[in-house]
């Protein structure tokens, strides 16, 4: 647990470096390794580009472009930024910067703003349980989906809206699972009767050592434990759930905790966190948590609007990384030590697929005013600063680290490092002693299950490592 004093990390991987997770080797490539190195072939030809740097890169392209910016996302098969820029009445010079600038340029029907507007209509008119929706900048379009649960009436209220935005504005599909909070998780914490995980060590605005989780979590127990049945270590000190986003910040009880900023992958292994990173739509991603292990996938879309059974929840990050009852609150990170967001919910399974949402950590931090880094272990700047960690240019941020494709989410430590367990099922927690549903009771019947049936195993599965 990460509360514990450890002078030292064991083997931790540094930006860009090489070392076995569990039973598989995580071979980092060296192709495309130097970050970039400007425009190939002419000033129209897009730059092969790390995901942080096309993140950076679209923000500027936001700005510069003004209304014409119809969002973009990263291609990873290229390593390059595709912007979306809507009619510009013949005025070339728009596509012109943009390709200057180095990004891949397309020509889209729908602005930012008419999306925005779609959403918002969506908002007013389509808030049911069991459906979300997230603007998807590669179709250009607003992707809608609806869970097993939206059915007869709600299903016909969800279409007629969808429909009623235009044609060539939004797609919807169904999803097999049931949309749900993914109580119990990373490096398992215990409180009030539910299971969560640790997502990210991080310093309070006081300067005292905390931690990040979900936020409904934090509204399910006061005080929270590393162990079940355990004495508190922790004390919730602020939880947004539902609404603007699900986020809690945990401060530790002993001010000398030593909260080390990385995540441990399993193996004996641990990925430092370097910096808070927004998540670009694309992007490889890795989630851990102690019921299914390590695993990864895209970025889907970005400020997603998720309707739980307790309540709306908006801002979050849209993904393809499969998670089960007892993940939520863990971290979702990019290998070069990135920290992007924490587990929220979804549907599905590791088996099957699903949809994944997570709360970014950059609104976290903004909100609770903490930083990333744990206290005692050199807090924000040892965390995030680069100098000492290396940066991205230094490390070969993602061109040596892979795209997660050759990594092999279910290769690197897996669910058999962790222990799926029994009655993952998002079934509730009655058959499950671990605890009970992260509602407590408030939402009977919503399938929040807190427990994994191995829920008192809480070691080398979550945030850090534990011996």
């Amino acid at each position: 647990m990460s509360h514990k004093r450890i002078p030292k990390r064991k083997a931790a991987i540094a930006v860009g470096g090489v070392a076995a997770l569990g039973a598989a080797a995580l071979l980092l490539p060296q192709a495309n390794a130097s970050q970039d190195s400007g425009a190939r072939g002419g000033a129209s030809t897009a730059r092969t580009l790390k995901a942080d740097d096309a993140d950076d890169l679209a923000a500027r392209l936001s700005k510069l472009l003004g209304d014409a910016f119809a969002g973009s996302y990263y291609d990873s098969a290229n390593r390059q930024l595709v912007v979306n820029v809507t009619d510009v009445s013949g005025d070339d010079n728009v596509i012109v910067q943009a390709k200057k600038a180095g990004a891949e340029v397309r020509q889209v029907d729908n602005s930012t703003a008419e999306l925005q507007a779609a959403a918002r209509t969506l908002r007013t008119k389509a808030t049911i349980p069991g459906t979300a929706w997230a603007v998807d900048p590669r179709t250009n379009k607003i992707l809608v989906t609806a869970d097993s649960t939206v059915t007869g009436t709600r299903w016909d209220r969800l279409e007629s809206t969808v429909d009623g935005l235009g044609s060539g504005m939004a797609t919807i599909k169904k999803s097999a699972g049931t949309f749900k909070t993914f109580v119990s998780g990373g490096d398992a914490i215990f409180g009030g009767g539910a299971r969560c995980s640790l997502g990210f060590n991080v310093t309070a605005g006081d300067g005292s050592p905390a931690f990040l989780t979900a936020g409904h979590c934090g509204v399910a127990a006061e005080q929270w434990s590393d162990a079940q049945n355990g004495a508190p270590i922790a004390t919730v000190d602020q939880a947004t759930f539902p609404g603007n986003g699900d986020f809690a910040l945990v401060k530790y009880d002993d001010p000398n905790t030593q909260a080390p900023s990385d995540v441990n992958v399993g193996g004996g292994q641990s990925v430092q966190i370097l910096r808070a990173a927004e998540a670009t739509v694309g992007q490889q991603v890795f989630r851990m948590g102690s019921t299914t292990g390590l695993h990864d996938g895209q970025v889907l879309g970005l400020d997603a609007t998720v309707n739980y059974p307790e309540g709306t929840v908006t801002g979050l990050i849209q993904t393809d990384v499969c998670a089960e009852p007892g993940d939520s609150g863990g971290s979702l990170f990019t290998q070069d030590g990135g920290a992007v967001g924490l587990t929220s919910g979804g549907s599905g399974d590791c088996t099957s697929g699903g949809e994944t949402f997570f709360q970014p950590v950059t609104t976290a931090l903004a909100a609770t005013g903490a930083t990333l880094g744990g206290a005692g272990a050199g807090g924000g700047q040892q965390a995030g600063d680069g100098q000492q960690a290396g940066d991205g240019q230094q490390a070969g941020g993602d061109q040596q680290a892979g795209d997660g494709q050759q990594a092999g989410g279910d290769q690197i430590g897996g669910g058999q490092e962790a222990g799926a367990g029994d009655g993952s099922d998002g079934s509730g927690a009655a058959d499950d002693p671990s605890g009970a549903d992260a509602s407590n009771g408030q939402a009977p019947g919503t399938g929040h299950a807190s427990g994994t049936g191995n829920a008192g195993r809480s070691g080398r599965s979550g945030l850090t490592d534990t011996h």
